[in-house]
């Protein structure tokens, strides 16, 4: 187990905030990095945010050359003489946590629960924030909960969140009766309601049962903002294990699976790769990174392929 050695629990189907605290010196190395640079501001340079990543300052008269958009038509009004609108750079860019703790989260053969590894991926970005002076925001979701913290600086603002990740009924079996889809639907439009421009979003999840407006909702917030989907699957969700009959448990559930016939083999991978072909034509939109991150990996060493460290 890749994390074995930075973690206490013994068990690989929750966390404990220690575990998650325990990452800051490695999520403080790693700087985080918009998926593509491709606006241009003022002056001609590229910016590696979205939007306009600026907030109002003043007015003033207008003069020649300024841009007619950033006109501040209720000043000209009230004074009869045109006005300009004066922005200033903001510092402090929003990152944005969504994290899927669903029923289908939890679940793995090899390494831990896929949920215990964005748990970990997601305390790694929150500490990276942090580290780097960011806002941090987040909306953590199952079945069951939601919690939403808006963007807020320093690492209260991280603990905060690991916390709300580490609530237990995230980490118990959902009633069966329990709707997986809208659940995340609802979460993705939320997402897509506080979500300002020029964000820097994580969305960590295996992006199975999103609803059938998930690829829009995801491409109206690649408009503004910048998003790296984070993929979290099992091994034996890509691929089947060699023929035979296989008992397997998933979130308090226990079932058997066979794996002898051939075609069914195939059509199950087929299945998968369709899945990930779409996150594929996804991360090809502008501003859309795609990380793979399977049960037995090392969420630190995926990230670091990913972004540059500090």
């Amino acid at each position: 187990m890749a994390l074995s050695a930075a973690r206490t629990t013994q068990s690989p189907a929750r966390v404990e905030l220690a575990d998650l605290v325990r990452l800051r010196a490695a999520g403080e190395a790693i700087a985080l990095t918009a998926p593509r640079v491709r606006v241009i501001t003022s002056g001609g340079h590229l910016s590696p945010y979205k939007g306009r990543g600026v907030e109002f300052d003043e007015s003033r008269p207008y003069q020649p050359g300024d841009d007619l958009r950033t006109i501040d038509w209720r000043v000209t009004a009230r004074t009869g003489k045109p006005h300009t609108k004066v922005f200033r750079e903001e510092r402090n860019r929003p990152v944005f946590l969504w994290l899927d703790l669903r029923r289908p989260m939890l679940f793995a053969t090899r390494g831990e629960f896929k949920g215990v590894r964005a748990a970990e991926m997601a305390a790694l970005i929150a500490w990276s924030a942090v580290g780097h002076g960011d806002r941090l925001g987040g909306l953590v979701f199952s079945e069951s909960e939601h919690h939403e913290l808006r963007p807020a600086l320093g690492a209260r603002a991280a603990l905060r969140l690991l916390q709300s990740v580490c609530t237990n009924s995230f980490w118990q079996p959902p009633e069966a009766t329990a709707s997986v889809e809208s659940d995340a639907e609802r979460a993705l439009q939320r997402l897509a309601r506080v979500a300002r421009p020029g964000s820097l979003i994580f969305l960590l999840s295996d992006f199975r049962r999103l609803g059938p407006d998930a690829d829009r909702h995801l491409q109206k917030l690649a408009g503004h903002c910048d998003l790296s989907l984070v993929h979290f699957f099992d091994p034996v969700e890509a691929e089947l294990p060699p023929p035979g009959r296989y008992r397997i448990q998933s979130a308090g559930r226990s079932f058997s699976i066979d794996t002898t016939d051939a075609k069914s083999r195939q059509r199950y991978h087929e299945r998968f790769e369709a899945r990930r072909a779409g996150l594929k034509a996804l991360a090809r939109l502008p501003g859309i990174r795609l990380i793979d991150c399977t049960t037995d990996a090392d969420p630190r060493s995926v990230l670091a392929q990913q972004f540059r460290p500090r």
